[in-house]
């Protein structure tokens, strides 16, 4: 398992295989990326080992356990524990180890919330004011949310968000969004975001990309991989 560990690069590491690692772990595994799990609890390596993901028995707030699941290598970080303190301690650990990765971390508190953040996570959020949300949203806009919904595969639709990055040099710069959007007829582009400026909803369509602008794209997943093959490739 070390040695399938360290062959990875640019992977996410998710800290805790409980309800909300799961769901992580499965999601990220879905989109072909590729994950390592920390997890405390030995008696939860039977489940791990019938996942085929790749892990590591510890706790995260250790940091030989951190680098034996590659922290600074991975491109992203979920902190996911059942405790606020651990998660405090675990995204200062992981933020030295590696200062560019991203830190996505749960807690439950207000206080637990502020102190990520301060700590160095990109990303707190509290599961329970998720869940709420969600449900709050069911209930106001039933419509909206079966919307979002159908990007699961569950759900048996190829519809998806991405967000696409325009190389240099690639086919799509200098085009318009709509000229874009006509190499792909079942995609849209919703967001482009260029440079430290604020992402920029729905552009026009006479809008120009450049190489390094990040868009935001929705339609069904052959169009979003032809697109993301055009704004990678000369």
């Amino acid at each position: 398992m070390d040695r399938k560990i360290a062959e990875l690069r640019d992977h996410v590491i998710v800290c805790g295989f409980g309800r909300l690692g799961h769901v992580v772990a499965e999601e990220v595994s879905r989109n072909g990326v590729s994950l390592v799990i920390i997890e405390n609890d030995p008696a939860r390596e039977p489940s791990l080992h019938d996942s085929g993901y790749a892990y590591v028995i510890g706790s995260a707030v250790a940091d030989d356990v951190l680098l034996r699941a590659g922290i600074q290598r991975a491109r992203a970080i979920v902190v996911g524990t059942g405790s606020d303190s651990d998660n405090v301690f675990i995204t200062l650990s992981a933020r030295e180890l590696n200062p560019s990765v991203r830190i996505h971390a749960r807690g439950e508190s207000d206080t637990a919330l502020r102190r990520l953040e301060q700590a160095g996570a990109h990303q707190a959020v509290s599961a329970y004011h998720m869940g709420g949300t969600r449900l709050a949203n069911a209930i106001l806009r039933p419509a909206v949310v079966d919307f979002l919904e159908i990007a699961h595969s569950r759900y048996g639709e190829e519809v998806d968000l991405e967000e696409v990055r325009i190389a240099p040099g690639c086919a799509l710069a200098g085009q318009s969004v709509r000229e874009l959007e006509a190499r792909a007829p079942r995609l849209r582009v919703v967001g482009l975001k260029r440079g430290e400026a604020r992402i920029e909803l729905v552009p026009d369509e006479t809008t120009q990309v450049f190489s390094g602008d990040l868009l935001v794209a929705i339609g069904d997943r052959e169009s979003l991989a032809k697109i993301a093959q055009l704004a990678s490739s000369p």
